[in-house]
């Protein structure tokens, strides 16, 4: 134990009746004057020390820099007027005034509002008192190093997508901002968090399909940035239908990027199409010397594969390979049979079409996927999350934000209409914590472990493997009226998200890479249309490419989203 000594002229606050304060609120009793006196001494050193370091001017690593860009940066905010699915957050055009490659010249990129976008607001989807001191959205003040390799590699940042408030939930109701809209079918849900991402991909799509009343979404982005928890690249993607993959934990860095927990937090790319999804893969990924997330098998920078040049040369990717569909996903609670059916044909068809062999395999663990999931990361996921509180491993946060800690009634009050599993969040961690204490995260932990094994078994038979992404398509929004006047209770809410990730968490919490690809159109249960379904293929941890190489066979075995089937025909 150190015992920083008091220097000439500084003063503690810290008096015997703050240390007996101190100590009985960590149910302790101090027993003699002797120990008083020493511990008094002790939590003195402390406050000082504490002091000097929160007096020093802020310290931010030169690595996340804002790059240099043409003619600076300016944002401004979307009329309504050409934001009718309410997908934008803030407009911008952001190209690096000297980019070290052209890979990406001439390409729109949308950035998911949790990422650090130097001189663009950072809202996190929620409410600005929440964020900042000021009541003011605060002004990222570094890029996130996504941010910077997609502008060192050409790529024009158009501005920022809505996401979802904190990034806590599947849905795309929730958001400061409002709700953002399906693109194929307006009042139904494009998915979450990454929900304006992948609504803004997806519009080029819808408007060549002929849906109506896309005018005014606003222009088309080819490539969206999206985060994932516990499925928010992939639902969107799934809901939308485009491309979304979640790469292998520690692939591409999370740093600068407003995370829910360390164990599960994931950055990846969304498209409509492979070869720009690989194409981003390639740009973003790799080491950045910053992010605890990412560990010795995460590949330095010049060791990254050409994921898009590699993917290309492969000319016969189904051949050989060997696709294993999850017998549990197709059935497990909350499933929508046509959604089950679909991609369980679809696999069939187009994965033996490109020469592949599909058969189902049993993996038990997986319905206890979500489960495992949850309780490994729910005790301290709303202090990481909403309250900012700093991992224990060493880790660069970003130092604009000030988060709101502890909660109060205005977050319970504003919340719980906007997004009740952000309440969810913050009454389940006191729970477990009381109750349970730090033993039932830790067993989680083994558990997830015990998860990670079972996929692994199954993946040492087949080269990937396959599940719904989602267990229905688009959900209809919720009524956001107040509850007086008629609109959604509490519970309503909450029921919209129950199961929606039953497919996806339990690969967030195991670090294996997944990629929704399209495969087809379902009934919404709102009656009034068709909506995309879409397939999860997961792949062995690091294999990210073979993720890649089962979504190329399923397309050239004729697999995709198909044509809308609510175009009218000339």
């Amino acid at each position: 134990m150190s015992i920083v000594a008091l220097a000439e002229g500084q003063q503690s606050s810290v008096t015997l009746s703050v240390l007996h304060d101190v100590a009985a609120r960590s149910n302790l009793r101090i027993a003699s004057k002797a120990d008083e006196e020493a511990y008094l001494l002790v939590l003195q050193s402390a406050d000082v020390t504490a002091a000097n370091v929160n007096n020093l001017p802020d310290y931010i690593d030169p690595r996340l820099e804002p790059v240099a860009t043409v003619g600076g940066r300016k944002y401004w905010k979307p009329e309504a007027k050409d934001n009718s699915r309410n997908a934008w957050s803030h407009h911008a055009h952001l190209e690096a005034e000297k980019p070290l490659s052209d890979v990406l010249r001439g390409r729109k990129i949308i950035m998911k509002d949790n990422m650090s976008v130097g001189g663009l607001p950072h809202t996190c989807g929620t409410f600005p008192q929440f964020v900042s001191k000021d009541g003011k959205y605060p002004i990222a003040t570094i890029d996130a190093p996504v941010t910077k390799r997609l502008l060192e590699a050409g790529a024009t940042i158009v501005g920022t997508s809505t996401c979802e408030n904190y990034s806590l939930t599947p849905m795309s109701y929730t958001s400061a901002n409002g709700p953002v809209h399906n693109p194929w079918l307006r009042d139904h849900n494009a998915g979450g968090s990454t929900s304006g991402g992948a609504c803004l991909v997806s519009l080029a799509h819808a408007r060549a399909a002929g849906v109506p009343d896309l005018e005014d979404a606003g222009e088309d982005v080819e490539l969206a940035m999206g985060g994932d928890q516990a499925g928010s690249i992939r639902l969107p993607a799934s809901y939308c239908g485009i491309y979304g993959l979640k790469p292998t934990h520690g692939l591409v860095p999370y740093t600068g990027i407003a995370g829910l927990h360390p164990m599960i937090d994931y950055a990846g790319p969304l498209a409509r199409n492979l070869k720009d999804i690989a194409t981003m893969l390639t740009v973003i990924a790799g080491y950045d010397g910053l992010d605890p997330r990412m560990t010795p098998e995460s590949p330095l920078r010049h060791n990254v594969t050409d994921y898009a040049k590699e993917l290309s040369s492969i000319e016969n990717p189904g051949k050989g390979l060997r696709v294993g569909i999850i017998k549990e996903s197709l059935s497990s609670p909350g499933t929508q049979p046509e959604v089950a059916e679909i991609v369980r044909s679809a696999a069939h068809k187009h994965f033996e079409a490109s020469g592949a062999i599909v058969s189902e395999v049993s993996v038990p663990m997986h319905l206890l996927g979500p489960a495992i999931w949850a309780t490994a990361t729910r005790t301290h996921m709303a202090s990481l999350a909403i309250g900012g509180q700093t991992p224990n491993l060493l880790s660069h946060n970003m130092p604009h934000l000030s988060l709101r800690w502890p909660p109060d009634q205005e977050m319970y009050d504003l919340l719980t209409i906007a997004n009740p599993g952000v309440i969810n969040i913050i009454l389940g961690e006191t729970f477990l914590k009381e109750k349970f204490g730090p033993e039932v995260q830790a067993k989680a932990h083994r558990h997830v472990l015990e998860l990670r094994a079972a996929y692994d078994k199954a993946l040492q038979e087949f080269d990937v493997l396959i599940t719904p992404t989602t267990p229905t398509v688009a959900l209809p929004h919720p009524d956001l009226r107040p509850e007086a006047e008629g609109g959604s209770t509490v519970m309503d809410k909450v029921k919209l998200s129950v199961g929606a990730t039953n497919n996806t968490c339990p690969f967030n919490a195991t670090g294996h890479p997944a990629l929704n690809v399209p495969c087809g159109w379902a009934p919404a249960r709102s009656g009034n249309g068709m909506l995309p379904v879409g397939l999860q293929v997961i792949g062995k941890k690091w294999d990210d490419l073979g993720v890649l190489r089962a979504g190329k066979a399923f397309e050239l075995g004729g697999g995709r989203l198909g044509e809308w089937p609510g175009k009218v025909k000339a």
